[in-house]
């Protein structure tokens, strides 16, 4: 790559940063998984346990709403949705996974505010419990650290 080139990428260094949670109480037995290594993560990488917020929400349908309100608040540098959402015998599950998704997406592009993407959407438990920690990783891990570094990439746009 051409060195003149300006390249700004974000970092993974949360120290001094606040962040929500937004975790659905369906599936929760995946979804404290995901909420565990959410905040492990975080801490992990510099946020102090007190500039962590976790507001749990009935299910995944329920979190673009939660996070809309805490977005209105101004009082974090980004959020984190996590959910998990396993597909039944019924077209439910592409309605909710569909409006969850574009419920996030809409509340982060009217904010301006990063949020990372931890709604899982599988189609049985098995998928679910593998990326709740197994196979796959934790997606709580990712979506904390996709947080932190797209809300350290803003702020050197932003500069």
């Amino acid at each position: 790559m051409d060195e003149r080139i300006i390249k700004t990428e974000g970092d993974c260094n949360g120290h001094g940063l606040r962040f929500g949670i937004v975790a659905s109480r369906f599936n929760d037995f995946i979804v404290d998984r995901l909420l565990s290594a959410a905040v492990d993560s975080l801490i992990k990488n510099g946020v102090d346990g007190s500039d962590i917020e976790i507001v749990r929400v009935p299910g995944a349908f329920e979190t673009s709403l939660a996070l809309q309100k805490l977005a209105e608040s101004k009082r974090y540098d980004g959020l984190i949705a996590l959910g998990c959402v396993i597909r039944g015998d019924t077209p439910h599950f592409e309605y909710v996974s569909g409006q969850t998704a574009k419920g996030v997406s809409e509340v982060m592009l009217s904010h301006g505010l990063p949020i990372g993407f931890g709604i899982l959407t599988v189609d049985s438990i098995e998928q679910a419990i593998e990326r709740a920690g197994t196979k796959a990783g934790n997606k709580g891990v990712d979506a904390a650290m996709t947080a932190i570094e797209m809300v350290t990439l803003l702020k050197r746009l932003n500069r």
